[in-house]
This record gives structure tokens, sequence and C-alpha cells, in this order.
């Protein structure tokens, strides 16, 4: 039974961290809280039984033999020295095209060198970094699973994967990814940054302000586009009764005397109505706030290609 244990505590895990992710719904975060609950009892495990947990986690275990089974489809032979030549010439296209933002054009230089070379780690990792300027972060991480999988020890993969992870939401997954990033490069500045605003996602994440809001206030707050909203938002009339009416408990109001509760309840509630006149009025530069944010939000977007 000491198997199936820490078996089913390394799906708790799983399940856990999946709910601090920040990209479940409040239905989908109770059915997975249900599930946990069901997994400890049936298998009378908890969160404290530190000695079940295994060294990997398991999503990297899932991958690992994933990757093991996708490297048996390589070819056996090696490519041809022509091939090899012009696939770096294609890499090196690729590069360029980076350089001057056409990113559609790189991932198909990078896609012509990968049919040539299907060996070569490098290119499936600036493949990964042309799909995340796209917005194609599901690619992108399939790209660095087969970068890593080819050469285990290149961290521009690692680091690419907690790029595109952290522009998923998918904050614990990508602050395993830098970490691992930084073992086999400890003195990257680029990762130990990244590994840090992903940290600080999570936080904002799991925070019952960032929740209620439903999306990054934090980030958007110095924007000049949602400064200019936030202004024309503030002359709403509801608004401004509302905020009055905060201020009046904080003052000695019939709320001031039950421990600011009502206070805290008040500004949940002004920054949900905040948000939802927002998203009303309009919701496209919503949309392109965040994924605004989201490519700029990492020191990876000005990294060099190999």
């Amino acid at each position: 039974m000491a198997v199936e244990k820490r078996l089913a505590f390394s799906i708790v895990q799983f399940l856990r961290d999946q709910t601090h992710c920040g990209a479940l719904n409040s239905d989908e975060q109770e059915s997975l809280e249900v599930a946990i609950q069901c997994l400890e009892t049936t298998f009378k495990i908890s969160s404290s039984d530190c000695h079940l947990a295994v060294p990997q986690p398991l999503t990297e275990i899932f991958l690992n033999s994933l990757l093991k089974n996708d490297n048996l489809t390589l070819p056996e032979t090696s490519p041809s020295p022509e091939d090899i030549e012009r696939a770096e010439q294609l890499k090196n296209e690729g590069n360029n095209h980076m350089k001057e933002e056409n990113y559609r054009c790189a991932v198909e230089c990078y896609t012509k060198a990968i049919d040539l070379d299907l060996r070569n780690a490098v290119y499936y990792c600036n493949r990964a970094a042309a799909h995340s300027k796209l917005g194609n972060y599901t690619e992108a991480t399939g790209d660095c699973e087969r970068a890593i999988g080819i050469d285990p020890s290149y961290s521009k993969a690692y680091g690419r994967m907690g790029l595109a992870l952290t522009a998923m939401n998918k904050y614990p997954e990508a602050i395993s990814y830098f970490k691992k990033a930084l073992v086999l490069d400890p003195e990257n500045d680029t990762y130990k940054s990244n590994l840090k605003i992903a940290e600080q996602k999570q936080k904002e994440a799991t925070s019952p302000i960032a929740a209620g809001l439903g999306f990054d206030m934090a980030s958007l707050i110095n924007n000049p586009a949602f400064i200019s909203m936030a202004a024309s938002v503030m002359q709403n009339q509801q608004v401004q009764q509302l905020m009055s009416g905060m201020m009046s408990n904080a003052v000695g109001g019939p709320a001031a005397g039950v421990g600011g509760l009502s206070d805290i309840s008040s500004l949940i509630e002004a920054g949900q109505q905040f948000a939802q006149q927002i998203q009303q009025q309009n919701p496209e530069l919503i949309e392109q706030l965040r994924n605004h944010i989201r490519s700029r939000s990492f020191s990876g977007s000005a990294e060099e290609h190999s």
C-alpha cells in the first residue's frame, strides 16, 4: 500500500497546484477540492505527510515518460552534412526574423530546420520562443518539451518553458521550470528575475482580492489607457456613493466597531463593480492590455537566440 499512498499523495499535490494556478472558475475549483478530499479520505493521507513526497512532481514524471517514448521515433541515422549546414542557415534566418519581429516567418524557418535535423534541441527551443511571441503558448510548451527530451541539460529550454507556463497562468509549474533552469545555469539573471515574477504572480493569483477581481489589477494600474478608463468610471454616481459610504465607515460610521470587516467587504465589492464596468465599457482594450502584459512582463523578451 506504500506505493499507492505515495502515488495518491503525488496526485493530490498535482490537483492542489491546479487550484492555485488562477485559471479555474469557482465551480472547477470546488470540484478539485472535493476530489482532493475524496483521495485523502480513501488513502488516509494528508498534506502533512511529507514522507510520502517523491523527488519529482507528477507532471515531470509524466513528461519524462512521454519524452522517452517520443525519442524512440527519432531517426536512427544522422542528417547529412549538407542537411546540417542548410538547417543552420535556416536557423540563422529565423533568428534574423525574430530580431525584426517577423515571428511567423521565424516559425517557418525553424520548422524547416527541424525537418532537416530532428535531433537539434536548439531549433525546437527557438521555435518555442517564436510561438510564445505569437501567443501560441501550447505549441511553445510542446517545443520546449521536445528540446528537453533531446538535451535534458539545455537550461534555455527550461527557461522558455517557464515563460510559456507563466503566460498560461500555470505559476506552480513555471516556478518549477525556472528553478530547474537555475540549477543548470545558477548565475543567469534572467532566470532569477523571471522566477521572482512567477512567484509574485502566484501570490497575487491566490489572494482573495485578486480572485474577486478576476484579472491582474496590479499589472494594469500603471497603464495610461487603464488610468483613462478608471477616471471615466469614477465619475459614475454609483461608484461615488459606494466609495463615500466606505469613507464614512472608516471615520466612525456604524461599521467601524466590527473590526473593519464591512470595510473590507465594501472594498472587494467596489473592486468587483469597478472591474465589471471597465469590462463592459471596453472589453477589447482589456483583452489588449492582458496580452500586452503577458508579452512584456518577462525578462526573456529581450533574450538572444542560439
